[in-house]
């Protein structure tokens, strides 16, 4: 069942795209945050790079822990077709994901994971930009606060505008094609 609400979702985007039309919603817009580097990063790419972002934190043990390695095993597909994808993650926890903390977790997963995260307001921009609400739902003893968030990857362009959209639950395989059928052939 889930399979098909996701293959729906996938259908009615890629039609509206194959007919020119505008998305049918409207998601992204500019955000200011900070990499695991310190480094100012909006929602454009500096070089230009389409993006897969994911709203998570980086030491999630929930579907954050199935997603980010997927969105690793899609960058690494595509990067064997010699098209270099960008990964980020804006974290929904900034108070564990600080900019000294965020990087290795993700680092472990992909070596090209960006980890943006930033105070309460200017993450709340980017939530309210992608249409995502987090909550705290409990604290785990072990691992912290575990947060509900959303749970669809964004296809960016590299100037940040969202392209699609993608459920994480579709192979990586079907996801670099879908990405692939976006961004084209490297160039």
């Amino acid at each position: 069942m889930i399979r098909l609400v996701a293959a729906c979702l996938v259908g009615l985007v890629g039609a509206a795209q194959a007919e020119g039309d505008a998305l049918p919603f409207a998601l992204g817009g500019d955000f200011s945050l900070t990499d695991q580097s310190g480094m100012a990063r909006t929602q454009a790419d500096p070089e230009g790079l389409p993006q897969l972002l994911f709203f998570g934190y980086a030491n999630c043990q929930e579907i954050c822990s199935a997603t980010l390695p997927l969105m690793a095993d899609v960058a690494d597909i595509l990067a064997g077709g010699d098209l270099d994808l960008r990964l980020v993650m804006i974290t929904v926890d900034p108070a564990r994901d600080t900019v000294a903390d965020i990087g290795p977790p993700l680092a472990r997963i992909h070596p090209g994971f960006i980890g943006l995260t930033g105070t309460e307001a200017e993450l709340q921009i980017a939530y309210d930009a992608f249409g995502v609400d987090r909550e705290e739902l409990f604290v785990d003893p072990e691992h912290g606060p575990v947060f509900a968030h959303g749970s669809m990857l964004y296809l960016l362009d590299g100037a940040g505008a969202v392209q699609t959209l993608l459920p994480p639950i579709l192979p990586a395989g079907q996801i670099a094609r879908i990405v692939q059928g976006y961004v084209g052939p490297a160039g």
